[in-house]
């Protein structure tokens, strides 16, 4: 899903990316691309800290995955495939999530997993 920013500040070839840092589930998936960024494309910014700027409702940025890309909003399994395009060693995953049954794909996959979410968040905790 994208939402259109009318206001990009972003730095060209930056993805931006809000996670949950109170999820223990979540730190690990950003812990793991952090790691694989090499290049520092990709800004992480954590929604549990009381100072993080959301572009848009902090509860619905909390409740599914948000990135930018190229000003544009993007949400749910599309912004997973903008942090991958940002990530050389993921890049074609990402490029693949583009195609529109591949993209329709992980959103259905995305979206069963937003219902398994809290009891693997209890899992690792």
């Amino acid at each position: 899903m994208t939402i259109k920013q009318p206001e990009n500040t972003q730095p060209p070839n930056q993805i931006d990316v809000w996670f949950d840092g109170g999820c223990p589930l979540c730190q690990r998936e950003i812990s793991f691309m952090r790691r694989l960024d090499r290049a520092g494309r990709i800004r992480f910014i954590d929604l549990s800290r009381g100072d993080a700027a959301c572009p848009l409702d902090k509860a619905d940025m909390l409740a599914r995955f948000h990135a930018r890309e190229n000003g544009a909003i993007l949400s749910g399994a599309a912004a997973f495939g903008a942090m991958w395009r940002a990530i050389p060693l993921l890049r074609p995953l990402g490029l693949a999530a583009r195609l529109p049954w591949i993209a329709a794909l992980l959103e259905w996959s995305y979206i069963r997993f937003l219902r398994v979410r809290p009891r693997l968040q209890e899992y690792f905790r």
